[in-house]
């Protein structure tokens, strides 16, 4: 009897298998996207968190879920990721929402409003109930967006002379667009939009007269400090320039929920990696800037002062008339409003104690 009930115990247990391995062969297929990014490889920060991303989904989903990545060009220019998408022509792209605010300027909330928060007030906002009302925006353009990457706050940009007054704006040739662009025409400047790959010849040429781009790190690589040597700050525009992984959103919806969590949790990793490269690797940048040339300067006062005026009537023109850039714009704000009152209290006390105190001998 004991023999019969381990046979039959046995064959329970192969009857068993035999169910179950169709059982997770259909709840783990095999997924092949392929992912487009906005950014070129010699970026190896911004490109380089892409492969990052990919290659964590693959580990995380033992390989059964594996996104190509293709750079800037490759199957798209970089600023038509979010139309590749959208389409249906790739399953999923990295940019930076801001990109796309000539579509609409709700847009900029998905990567940053000139003076609005920093990355770790972004990042606050995102979480909640920011992300949630920008992709109630994004449903319209068929796509789910992801947070995936900030690059901190940027650089103001390379200028060919000083800027010491507000006045010294006026006629000023500068290489930015978006919603700055219009915040800064409103001040005397005359936006221009230039590839990266051009920004140094028409430095050296006079075609314009200054050109931001984003910091130390990336800067370098550029060279720009050899034809534009005033380095300005801070990027009032970009105080924590978010990225996102935006997927379509029939394709979003086919994957299975662990391949889902995947997705997500890939890109919240790799977003702290590329804040963490930049935060490592932009001091020892900085130095090297200085060291050949760079002179750092501080936007005038009152050059801030106007643009910060410039840019909130300008939300204003825009909300009155935009319904949805409206209804993220007055929850944005009474965020950031929020944010700052704690940072003033303990962060921003602390780190101006420290920066005091570095200077100082021990």
């Amino acid at each position: 009897m004991k023999r019969r009930h381990f046979v039959g115990s046995a064959g329970a247990l192969v009857a068993a298998g035999a169910v179950a391995a169709p059982a997770v062969a259909q709840s783990m297929p095999e997924i092949r996207w392929r992912l487009t990014s906005s950014f070129p490889k010699s970026l190896d920060t911004l490109y380089g968190l892409t492969e990052v991303f990919v290659k964590r989904v693959a580990e995380i989903t033992d390989n059964r879920f594996l996104i190509q990545p293709f750079a800037a060009g490759e199957i798209v220019p970089g600023l038509q990721a979010l139309d590749a998408v959208s389409s249906g022509a790739v399953e999923c792209c990295h940019t930076a929402s801001y990109y796309y605010v000539g579509k609409d300027p709700t847009f900029t909330f998905g990567s940053t409003l000139p003076f609005g928060m920093n990355a770790r007030q972004q990042n606050a906002w995102f979480f909640d109930g920011g992300l949630d009302l920008l992709n109630e925006f994004y449903k319209d353009y068929g796509v789910v967006s992801i947070a995936c990457g900030n690059t901190g706050t940027q650089m103001g940009g390379w200028f060919r002379k000083e800027i010491r007054t507000l006045a010294d704006f006026k006629g000023l040739k500068f290489r930015i667009a978006g919603l700055a662009g219009a915040i800064l025409a409103r001040i005397g400047v005359v936006p221009q939009q230039i590839a990266g790959g051009d920004l140094y010849p028409a430095l050296e040429k006079g075609t314009i007269d200054a050109a931001e781009w984003v910091g130390p790190y990336d800067d370098l690589k550029l060279g720009l400090y050899k034809v534009a040597p005033y380095y300005y700050y801070p990027g009032w525009w970009e105080g924590g320039a978010q990225l996102a992984a935006m997927t379509n959103i029939a394709k979003w919806d086919s994957l299975p929920k662990h391949y889902k969590a995947a997705f997500q949790a890939a890109s919240y990793e790799a977003g702290t990696w590329i804040q963490a490269r930049y935060d490592a690797q932009n001091p020892a940048a900085l130095r090297s800037l200085v060291a050949q040339g760079a002179q750092l300067r501080p936007f005038p006062q009152d050059m801030m002062e106007a643009a910060y005026k410039e840019a909130n009537a300008y939300y204003a023109e825009i909300a009155a008339g935009n319904p949805r850039f409206k209804k993220v714009l007055d929850h944005y704000i009474a965020f950031r409003n929020e944010e700052y009152l704690w940072f003033q209290v303990a962060e921003y006390t602390f780190d101006s104690f420290m920066i005091r105190m570095r200077a100082r001998p021990n």
